[in-house]
């Protein structure tokens, strides 16, 4: 969604409007946060990460633009950009849970296991509740052969979000290394329920365990 939504019927009104607002006064960073974010609902990614870029050049403390910059990096592959625009986000606000999630997923992207789970954790530190963070750290503790922490996240998870299916997943892929394939199997397809693509050489692994 993006701000103000409900006053327009029409995305292209919003951002006429916006543009309009910018030109009687150019220093306003608000102004083209909220652009930015009309221009990313309609899938203009150029547009949108100039936007960006203007709001912080007026506003360079502005963390929610460094984190929408990073987006727009991880979008086109560009994982240093991502990193280092969530980190100048932490470095705003350091209290903001979204940059250190997003800081935690890159180092996980890149196979840096550790520096992944101490991102992550600061996540859960200012935001317990911040589902995308915990399903991340599953998957980080998963990846580091903690399977009773993989575990315990994914399950936290599904308390929050019973229809998380990257959680079922890394739930079954966790009791499987464990040696539990009934509990494997029966994640798996609650994995699949909810939509998530299980791997098909994994399912082949999980189809003796079938009663």
């Amino acid at each position: 969604s993006y701000p103000m939504k409900d006053r327009y019927d029409d995305i292209d009104e919003y951002i006429g409007d916006l543009q309009a607002e910018i030109r009687t006064n150019d220093q306003c960073a608000t102004h083209y946060y909220n652009l930015g974010v009309a221009l990313l609902a309609k899938g203009d990614f150029v547009e949108a990460e100039e936007a960006f870029l203007s709001a912080v050049r007026n506003s360079p403390r502005l963390a929610e633009a460094y984190v929408q910059l990073g987006g727009l990096c991880l979008r086109r592959g560009d994982l240093d950009g991502c990193l280092r625009y969530n980190e100048e986000a932490a470095n705003c606000r350091a209290q903001f849970a979204v940059p250190w999630s997003n800081i935690g997923f890159v180092h996980l992207q890149r196979g840096d296991v550790n520096k992944a789970i101490s991102a992550l954790n600061k996540a859960l530190e200012w935001d317990p509740d911040f589902v995308q963070a915990r399903a991340t750290l599953a998957s980080a503790l998963f990846m580091k052969g903690d399977y009773d922490g993989c575990i315990e996240a994914g399950n936290a998870v599904l308390r929050k979000e019973p229809g998380f299916g990257p959680a079922w997943n890394n739930l079954s892929l966790a009791h499987f290394e464990k040696g539990d394939y009934a509990k494997a199997v029966e994640c798996a397809d609650k994995a699949r329920e909810c939509g998530y693509d299980v791997p098909q050489d994994y399912l082949q692994e999980l189809a003796p365990h079938r009663a």
